[in-house]
């Protein structure tokens, strides 16, 4: 039987190329994982290219709209619990995140998490104070990204927006690399690398060896905190401290 030790139900974007892979890469044996696709729901509805930067705000106001279909689609696997895969969407209405959970839980019948919910609980577990963000966005939902991080208590020492982004989609692990040492600052506890649709997993490891200090992404966070809700402990190396358990 797959799932034998937890079963974790994703809810991603549709256009998404990312998570799935990296998920499973970084899952531990005996965890399955489960995927739907968010649908686009009113009057804008796939009116913009999935993973551009025109529409985003509109996809993510649709994503939240058609979250019942797809919600109660996954719940048939029964799944441990149950992640909102988009980091942006908690961006948005300051109690959009609370909501989210919320109404996921009620349209799963499971423990609920929204990645920007586990970004927070793995920096409030590695207690950092001092955050350097880097983010694959618009000039707008960055923003908007920066100030949901200060509103949580966190301080923003370094700050940096990849730029020349034509689709969060087309974008590598070099591009991410490259993010992660731009935004940090010496002072920053720990990197973040906001995004469930940008590739990180392949360099989490070698980010954390130059720059000395834990780099946390989305995706990995996710995971963590979807296995630990799940009641699966223990190390998975290779993709970071906050997976292995280790100090940088």
């Amino acid at each position: 039987m797959f799932g034998w030790r937890a079963r974790i139900g994703v809810l991603v974007p549709p256009g998404n190329p990312t998570m799935e892979p990296e998920l499973y890469r970084m899952a531990p044996g005996g965890v399955s994982l489960h995927f739907a696709r968010l649908e686009e729901a009113g009057a804008a509805a796939y009116a913009s290219v999935a993973g551009g930067a025109a529409g985003l705000d509109d996809r993510i106001e649709s994503y939240v709209r058609g979250l019942p279909g797809p919600a109660r689609a996954l719940s048939a696997v029964r799944p441990s619990v149950v992640v909102f895969g988009m980091t942006a969407a908690s961006y948005g209405p300051r109690d959009r995140d609370a909501a989210l959970v919320e109404q996921l839980a009620a349209l799963t019948g499971t423990v609920a998490i929204t990645a920007a919910g586990a970004i927070r609980t793995a920096l409030e577990h590695l207690g950092v104070k001092r955050l350097a963000l880097g983010t694959p966005y618009p000039e707008a939902i960055s923003l908007q990204g920066r100030a949901y991080w200060e509103a949580l208590g966190f301080t923003i020492v370094g700050y940096h927006r990849l730029p020349d982004v034509d689709n969060i989609y087309a974008e590598n692990e070099q591009r991410a690399y490259q993010l992660a040492r731009a935004a940090d600052a010496p002072d920053a506890d720990a990197v973040l690398l906001s995004g469930t649709g940008l590739p990180t997993a392949s360099v989490l490891d070698v980010l954390e060896r130059d720059l000395g200090k834990p780099v946390i992404s989305s995706n990995q966070a996710c995971l963590w905190h979807a296995l630990h809700q799940a009641g699966i402990r223990g190390p998975v190396h290779g993709f970071g401290s906050l997976l292995a358990g280790t100090r940088p």
